[in-house]
């Protein structure tokens, strides 16, 4: 009997599941949630929302996605590429309007799902694929380097886009932290060095505790290094309110925001099925882009439903996970129920995590999903013109953006095929 093309992932693997592979997934979810809970705040002030707002995306969009989802390892939530935009729809037509026309994005992207129009991503070459990751990577490491060398900013100071953040670092290099260094060198030596004496137990777990005692305890590093709560004291602890009653469903208000819902589909579509591309080369799987545009429908309604914001597949954070032992979709489940846990009972304890801890994993996530062999492979073996394609990818995923970045190669790469069939005749 044929499989039904919208099956989520998380069934299938339920079929050989293990006891091992439970603990794996357990704590690559714990890990992936204590990258995720900084960044999904980060995120949600940069996108114009309250600070729980992203932690809520996270939970509602992560868990979703991964039980819906087409994807084996697949981490949702808040994401860089949507800030701007978010920001954009918040000023112009309200969180109310964010609200509905997240909501009919949703709608529209579980439509493209049963439409069948996921299989599309296929014909993404891999000059583009490797461009945009080696690029991700990049914009990865830049924007760590703040917390890793403790920086601080002038208040207001924008930081968003990969040039913002360079400028913003050069502007606060007056500011450095040598204790911040420290624990940041630290935690990057436990998380190369670690692994060769013992595998039994993730890296980064060890460099969190590790970093975590030492801030706690030591003075010199509990007054000059930078932590979750210190960074943000505001969090607000507790289960989000449903957002849905009083919301405007007018007609008038539904056209007003519909360019919005559309942006917001089509980003969420190509970032979380290119996310899935990348995941499939870390866990060696096929993902089913299908199902998980219908689940990152289902996912951002949810999320705005409950107090989050637009979201989209992670590719950070779904590095992550598959660095750290990830290989079903529970451990996605897991990262959101750690992070529901958190916002409930265990904000005091998660404020201790140290920045530069977090900085330093996340180095080592850029590191590994950088895909420098496959890059220069391309460059060493390839005709001039899949390099430009490679290269202009690349460029532009580290200068603007992923959107930008995949259009523009993939208008180059067509043109490029066409001609050369032109040529031909």
């Amino acid at each position: 009997m044929k499989e039904f093309y919208l099956k989520p992932k998380f069934f299938s693997a339920l079929k050989d599941y293990s006891c091992q592979q439970f603990v794996k997934d357990l704590i690559a979810g714990l890990i992936v949630a204590i990258i995720a809970l900084p960044l999904s705040i980060a995120l949600a002030l940069a996108s114009g929302a309250e600070p729980q707002q992203g932690i809520y995306t996270a939970i509602f969009a992560g868990f979703t996605v991964s039980l819906l989802g087409g994807s084996n390892i697949q981490i949702a939530g808040p994401t860089a590429a949507f800030a701007t935009i978010v920001a954009g729809v918040i000023a112009s037509q309200g969180m109310q309007g964010l609200i509905l026309a997240t909501l009919m994005a949703g709608i529209i992207l579980v439509i493209m799902g049963v439409c069948k129009l996921g299989g599309l991503i296929k014909y993404v070459p891999t000059t583009i694929t490797v461009g945009f990751t080696s690029g991700i990577a990049v914009t990865i490491f830049l924007g760590q380097i703040k917390d890793f060398l403790g920086l601080t900013y002038v208040p207001g100071t924008k930081a968003v886009e990969t040039f913002e953040k360079v400028e913003a670092n050069i502007n606060a290099i007056g500011t450095f932290s040598l204790e911040s260094l420290v624990i940041g060198v630290i935690c990057l030596a436990i998380l190369i060095v670690y692994p060769k004496i013992e595998k039994r137990v993730p890296p980064s777990l060890i460099a969190v505790i590790v970093s975590v005692l030492l801030v706690k305890f030591i003075p010199i590093f509990s007054d000059n290094v930078a932590t979750i709560g210190g960074l943000y004291p505001n969090i607000k602890a507790g289960f989000p309110e449903f957002t849905l009653a009083g919301l405007d469903f007018s007609a008038d208000k539904a056209l007003a925001v519909l360019p919005d819902a559309f942006t917001i589909a089509i980003l969420a579509a190509i970032e979380s099925l290119l996310s899935c591309v990348v995941a499939d080369k870390m866990v060696d799987a096929k993902h089913n882009p299908n199902a998980e545009l219908v689940a990152q429908g289902a996912g951002n309604m949810l999320s705005v439903m409950f107090g989050g914001i637009p979201a989209t597949g992670a590719i950070a954070r779904t590095a992550a996970n598959a660095k750290n032992g990830g290989k079903t979709p529970v451990a996605g489940m897991v990262h959101a129920v750690v992070l529901l846990l958190v916002i409930l009972f265990l904000l005091p304890l998660a404020k201790l995590i140290p920045m530069p801890a977090i900085a330093a994993i996340l180095f080592m996530v850029a590191y590994n999903m950088s895909e420098w062999r496959s890059f220069l492979k391309i460059v060493k073996t390839e005709k001039w013109y899949d390099i430009v394609v490679l290269v202009l990818t690349f460029v532009l995923t580290v200068a603007f953006d992923l959107v930008v970045a995949i259009v523009v190669g993939l208008l180059l790469h067509f043109a490029i095929v066409l001609v050369k069939k032109l040529i031909k005749k």
